[in-house]
Formats: C-alpha cells, sequence, structure tokens
C-alpha cells in the first residue's frame, strides 16, 4: 500500500528517494510524487508508474539535498494527480494552483475527523487544492507552524483521530525532516556517511542505502536533521529506541526466466518451504519462542485473526488444530471482528497471521483481543521486524522471502507449513499426538520440496485449462473439508488478478443455491483429494454435470476420477494426507497466473489492489 521515503543529507538526495519508492512499488500504488528543497519547494507527481516520475524529475531538473516521496493507494480522492502526494500548504493568501508552500507533506493511513479540521483550517483562509484527508495535516502543521517545525508537528498529531505515518518538512528550516506514526509503520534509517538520514515506512525502501535502522513505536514522533536525530514519545518524553542492524533485500529482484514475479515466486515455493522449515529437527514448543511450553500448557482455545488469503491459511489451520491437536479453534476475519460484541477467554492463543506484519486490521484485532484480557499471542509472519512480530509475545517466522506480485502465493503456502508445526507443538504438550505419528508429520513435512517440485511439473496442462478460462467471465470453485479453504483460495487468486467474477462453496452447499448459477458458460473447478470426503464430493460433481456444467477436477491418482465430455482432469502426483492443501493450491496459483497472461491484464499489479493493506 502507501509508501514514504524521506531523506536530509549533502547531496542529492533525489534518486535516493526514486530508489526508495521503486523498491515499494510491490506494495500496490495508483500514483506517486517526490518533492525537495531548492531555494523553496518543489516536486512532481504522477499517477502513472515510478518510472516516469523519474522521467518528470529529469526533464525538469528537481534536485535537492532535503527531500520526501511517496506511493499513493487511493482511499480520499480518486487517483488523480492533484490528489497524489506531496502535498503543499496553501495558506491565507495563497492561490489554491500556486506550486510554491511552506510545508510538504506525506501521509499513510486514514484521517478520521478530516472534515472537521478541514472545515476549521477553511474558515482561517486555507485553500484545498485535493479531496485528500492529507492536504488536511499539511495544512493543520502550517497553522500550527512558530518557526520549529518539530512543535508544530508534535501539536498537529495531537489534533490528529485515526491511523497515520507522515513525514513533513518546511522551505525555512531546511535539512530537517519531522516524523510521527499512530497505527501505521514508520522507521528512522541511520545514515553511514556525511551525517545523512531517511525516513520510511518500510526498510525494504532503505535497501542498500542503510542497515542501521530505528523502529519508530507507536505514537513516537522524529526530529531528524544532518548528523542527528531524536525521538520523543506519545507523552512528548524524549526516548532513545534502539538501532537495530537489518538486511533488507530490495523489491527489484531479478525476474530470471520467468515472465514475472508472482510466476518466479509460485515456482520459489519448494525453496520457500525448505526454508521455513530449516532447523526443525524435532516438534518443541520454543520453535515459537521463549515461553512457549507454559503457553501452549495453559491455553485451551485458539482464536485465529487475519485478512485474505491469510484467513485463507487459518480457516485451513483450523482443520489441523481441531482434527489432530483436538484444540477448539475460532477463525475471525480481522476487520470484523473489533466490531462485534464477543466472549473473551483469556485461556485463549490468539493467532495473528501476515505476510508483511503490518496488516493494519490485524494489529488493530490483536490489540483488541489484548484489550478484551487475552494475552497469550503468537504470530506467523514473513517479516521478522515488522510491528506484529514486536507486538506478539510469541512468533514464528516464515522465509518465503520477499513476495513482489500482489497475489500471495508463497507467503500462503510458507504461513501453512508454520500453523501445521503449531499443530503439532500444541499435539504435543496437550498430550494428543504419539512419537509415531509426530515423526511420521515430520517425514511428510521434509519431503514437501520435492512433492511441490512435482505438481509444478503438471504446469503445461494448467496452460491448457487457463486457455478456456481466458474467455468465461463466471466460475465456481468447490472443495470439501480441509479443502474447501483452498477452493476459497483459489477463487481469490482467479479474481484478483483476471478480473474473473469467481466463488467458492463447500461442494455440500450446491443444491442450497448456487446450483442456480451453473450452466456450460460455466466453469466448475472440483478440489478432489483421495480423503474420506471423495465419495460425497462426486456426487457433487454429478449435480454439476446433470446441468450442463463444465468440470476441471484436481483428483489424486487413486481417485477413478476419469476425463470424458464435460470433464477436464488432471491428476496430482502423490496424495498427501493433512498436508496436502499446501499442493492442491499450487495447481490453482497457476490457473490464476496463465488465464491472466492470457487476458492480458497487469498481473503483478492488479488493479485497485495493494500488497501491504496498511489502512483500515
Amino acid at each position: 500500500m502507501c509508501g514514504i521515503v524521506g531523506a536530509v543529507s549533502t547531496r542529492n538526495i533525489v534518486p535516493v528517494l526514486v530508489q526508495g519508492l521503486q523498491r515499494l512499488e510491490y506494495r500496490g500504488y495508483d500514483s506517486c510524487g517526490v518533492a525537495v528543497y531548492d531555494q523553496g519547494l518543489r516536486r512532481a507527481r504522477s499517477t502513472s508508474r515510478v518510472a516516469e516520475l523519474l522521467t518528470q524529475v529529469h526533464r525538469e531538473a528537481i534536485e535537492g539535498t532535503t527531500g520526501i516521496a511517496h506511493t499513493r493507494w487511493a482511499t480520499h480522492g480518486a487517483p488523480a494527480v492533484h490528489n497524489a502526494h506531496p502535498h503543499f500548504s496553501h495558506g491565507p493568501g495563497t492561490a489554491a494552483a500556486d506550486r510554491a508552500g511552506r510545508v510538504a507533506l506525506v501521509h499513510n493511513g486514514i484521517i478520521e475527523n478530516h472534515d472537521e479540521l478541514r472545515a476549521s483550517l477553511k474558515a482561517k483562509g486555507y485553500h484545498f487544492a485535493s479531496q485528500t484527508d492529507t492536504e488536511v495535516i499539511c495544512h493543520l502543521v502550517d497553522s500550527l507552524y512558530e518557526g520549529d517545525l518539530f512543535e508544530a508537528v508534535k501539536s498537529a498529531v495531537k489534533r490528529l483521530h485515526g491511523a497515520y505515518a507522515i513525514a513533513v518538512f518546511c522551505k525555512d528550516e531546511p535539512l530537517r525532516v519531522v516524523g510521527a506514526r499512530a497505527g501505521s509503520p514508520l522507521i528512522l534509517g541511520v545514515g553511514k556517511e556525511g551525517g545523512e538520514n531517511f525516513l520510511a515506512s518500510d526498510a525494504m525502501a532503505l535497501a542498500g542505502v542503510t542497515d542501521q535502522i530505528v523502529y519508530l513505536e507507536e505514537g513516537d514522533v522524529v526530529d531528524m536533521q544532518l548528523g542527528k536525530y531524536w525521538v520523543e514519545d506519545r507523552s512528548h518524553k524524549p526516548v532513545t529506541r534502539a538501532v537495530k542492524t537489518v538486511q533488507a533485500h530490495s523489491g527489484a529482484a531479478e525476474l530470471g526466466p520467468y515472465r514475472h514475479y508472482m510466476q518466479k515466486e509460485i515456482f520459489e515455493q519448494p525453496r520457500a518451504i525448505a526454508d521455513t522449515l530449516e532447523g526443525v529437527q524435532s516438534i518443541v514448543p520454543e520453535l515459537f519462542g521463549d515461553g512457549a511450553y507454559s503457553v501452549f500448557k495453559e491455553i485451551d482455545s485458539v482464536l485465529i485473526l487475519a485478512c485474505g488469503t491469510s484467513y485463507y491459511s487459518g480457516c485451513t489451520a483450523k482443520y489441523w488444530l481441531e482434527g489432530i491437536a483436538k484444540i477448539p479453534t475460532q477463525v475471525e476475519i480481522a476487520s470484523e471482528y473489533r466490531y462485534r460484541e464477543s466472549v473473551p477467554n483469556p485461556r485463549t492463543l490468539v493467532v495473528t497471521i501476515s505476510q508483511s506484519g503490518e496488516t493494519a486490521d490485524t494489529l488493530a484485532a490483536l490489540r483488541h483481543a489484548r484489550e478484551l484480557g487475552m494475552e497469550h499471542t503468537l504470530t506467523v509472519c514473513n517479516v521478522g521486524t515488522s510491528a506484529m512480530v514486536r507486538e506478539c509475545k510469541l512468533a514464528y517466522i516464515t522465509r518465503a522471502g520477499a513476495e513482489i506480485g500482489v497475489a500471495s502465493t508463497k507467503a500462503f503456502t510458507t504461513q501453512l507449513a508454520g500453523l501445521f508445526l503449531l499443530t503439532l507443538a500444541l499435539a504435543q504438550v496437550k498430550g494428543r499426538i504419539t512419537e509415531s505419528q509426530e515423526a511420521a508429520h515430520l517425514k511428510a513435512m521434509r519431503h514437501l520440496p520435492a512433492a511441490l517440485t512435482a505438481v509444478l511439473a503438471l504446469e503445461p496442462q494448467i496452460i491448457g485449462w487457463a486457455e478456456q478460462f481466458a474467455g468465461k467471465e463466471n466460475a465456481l470453485f468447490l472443495g470439501r473439508g480441509l479443502h474447501y479453504p483452498i477452493a476459497l483460495e483459489g477463487a481469490l487468486k482467479l479474481k484478483e488478478i483476471t478480473y474473473i467474477h469467481a466463488e467458492a462453496y463447500a461442494a455440500g452447499e450446491l443444491k442450497h443455491g448456487p446450483l442456480a448459477l451453473v450452466t456450460s458458460q460455466m466453469p466448475v473447478v472440483t478440489v478432489a483429494p483421495n480423503d474420506t470426503l471423495l465419495e460425497k464430493l462426486k456426487s457433487n460433481m454429478q449435480e454439476v454435470r446433470a446441468r450442463g456444467g463444465v468440470l476441471y477436477v484436481l483428483a489424486d491418482a487413486d481417485t477413478r476420477i476419469e476425463s470424458e465430455d464435460g470433464i477436464h482432469v488432471i491428476r496430482m502426483p502423490e496424495h498427501y494426507g493433512p498436508l496436502s492443501p499446501l499442493l492442491h493450491v499450487v495447481p490453482l496459483q497457476l490457473l490464476a497466473y496463465h488465464t491472466a497472461c492470457a487476458r492480458g491484464t497487469d498481473v503483478d499489479k492488479p488493479r485497485n489492489l495493494a500488497k501491504s493493506v496498511t489502512v483500515e
């Protein structure tokens, strides 16, 4: 989602700012911009890609030693240049169209009381050139400025309701950038040369620039100048935040032989799973952190909080946790959980799942659960330095590596691997698994990279399916039991990147309504492992065929489901028991990918979507 980069230096900092934006492009955006101090405020903004912004910067010879930059995912106001960040203040007596202002500001998040603040600022004579809540903050800082930007920002944030990470500079104080955060991530990068310092919403933006990172905490305000910086907490008391060495990887990873990052990341899954399981020689609670044994011993239920693809990994884990560990498990959409009355249980293990570890809804749901008295918290997350990891007592860090494509693939399967390990650890502590069962599960997990490699070899057959799907506008996905969440994930992938309307159902629900949709023009994708529900699933498939529906079936080798008129079958290399979801989801990822290629959509950056959703 929205990305921030800011800098104070003795060199022209524009190339660093733009490069930082390029490294954040994977998060998703619909406009971008950069502003610098150059005997006043100058900026360039674009609703195209960062590459076009760079062309504009060169054309207009924009240079400066102090600056801020931003990628925006539209919330308030359409994706248009006048709504793009950075915003300039237009105080009383200044024409709204005047490019020169006093204060420049970028912002991630949403300000809930922007209407009230806008009305107050208009009454003071401020002119608004955009529909954004961000411009309100810019004018507010300007209205409070009395020669000290740090003090003006501290006064301004006291009046903001909502979530924000901001970076601000003022033409009257060159070589000074002020940042603040509440509900959205912001980091400080301590430069290695010339006393330069940086702000960013993600350490990845500073990869190759500095590895010395300060993670600002909730309510912090930071004053960044040449050769120095200081931080005050939410009560405006000076604090010292630890400087950590962080080896962030550039988002501009090499594509190699692949057409898109999504395809590359699908094929990286064997390696990602192997890396995620590296060092797991046996099942011990300490895989999840110090003190995990005592926590696991005490809890009597699990609450999973997540959004999107991570939510579907949690839905899959519910089957494992209840079926293997025999622990009652509830899975909640994070954005809904904190807005309803629920019954808290202090003996619940609250598990959050997030690829980025910065998902705003999931962080808010975690904090809500803790406010209700549920202090046993654990996260399964791909970013060890994220807010989610810092705020949970226990964690399992997946090692998927940087995921650039907006549609998650390897992050999903590594989450499943981490959640299966959690299931085994809880089952062990609760005495609900034998040593031989544990050994068998571990053996199956170690074989996953090889099993996934065999599934990826099915790509040519899936391309054949994709050519038939490319002309469709609707699709159904069916699964039963453990594979129903995989059907949901398959439908999500298809609609995310192909824009085909796709829905998923538990197959037994067909006759309770969805069967009315089935015609010869409605492809029906069916996940058909050889499990205890197979015969029930075959009956559901016959219901589809009787209505003229065309089936596309992912079947295990021994299911005795054959290709015939109206039934297209791809055989999976082997049946994989409880871990079968990790294998069956891969053909669905490939189906979505190749269908998107056939339709000519922007695979890695689908419209209207963002990689890291850091606003509510």
